[in-house]
């Protein structure tokens, strides 16, 4: 049976689909599929949409190269929309940004992020600002300025304190600690100009195999 048989298209014959980057989670884009976009999808692996401004099928990322690789259709519990998770090619939105949703709404006015993302993504996007820009006063900057030894010292240290904090059981300072790792983890990547879609990426190498070593008589 094919998924669009189990949908519930609107009365244009369309359903909304959510365009999700895969590896992120960040919300890429809202558009809309008919049965044939959605079989085409399914088809080249490459999303597929339906226009309804041009009333024409289209391929995203035909005329700007910006095309997605799509990863898993998920449906949801009314089977009347779908979520796209996706492997995307440069921006999704025709105004140049990552993602379509690139404004929030604060204090009564729409405000441009000025970082996109995740907050990993986002945090490790002022991490290497602070690396090509430094900055009087920045605490990244000063320790990108000391060298690679003086940054690997401060993983050290984060590391024997979250094996402090680990050790009296206290769940505060367990997470307070592991923040302080994963931070300066990202200011030794940002050092030596690893991304974290990398670490997305060797995640993903991992995921579903085991994590003992043949010959590793310790970990049998």
């Amino acid at each position: 049976m094919k998924i669009s048989e189990l949908l519930r298209f609107n009365a244009d014959g369309l359903i909304p689909a959510v365009i999700q980057d895969h590896k992120s989670g960040r919300v890429l884009m809202v558009a809309y599929m008919n049965k044939e976009a959605l079989d085409k999808t399914i088809e080249t692996g490459i999303t597929h949409l339906w226009s309804r401004s041009r009333k024409k099928l289209w391929q995203k990322g035909e005329t700007s190269g910006n095309y997605q690789t799509v990863r898993e259709i998920y449906l949801d519990c009314d089977e009347d929309t779908l979520l796209l998770k996706v492997d995307q090619v440069g921006v999704a939105c025709h105004t140049g940004e990552t993602s379509c949703f690139h404004r929030t709404y604060k204090e009564n006015d729409l405000v441009k992020l000025v970082t996109d993302g995740g907050i990993l993504e986002r945090v490790y996007g002022v991490i290497l600002d602070r690396k090509s820009n430094p900055k009087e006063g920045s605490y990244v900057s000063s320790l990108m300025a000391k060298g690679k030894d003086r940054i690997l010292k401060k993983i050290g240290e984060e590391a024997g304190e979250l094996i402090i904090g680990s050790k009296n059981d206290n769940r505060d300072e367990i997470i307070y600690e592991i923040a302080d790792l994963w931070f300066h983890t990202l200011v030794v990547m940002g050092y030596h100009g690893i991304g974290v879609d990398d670490m997305y990426d060797e995640f993903e190498k991992r995921f579903g195999k085991s994590g003992i070593r043949k010959g590793n008589n310790n970990n049998e």
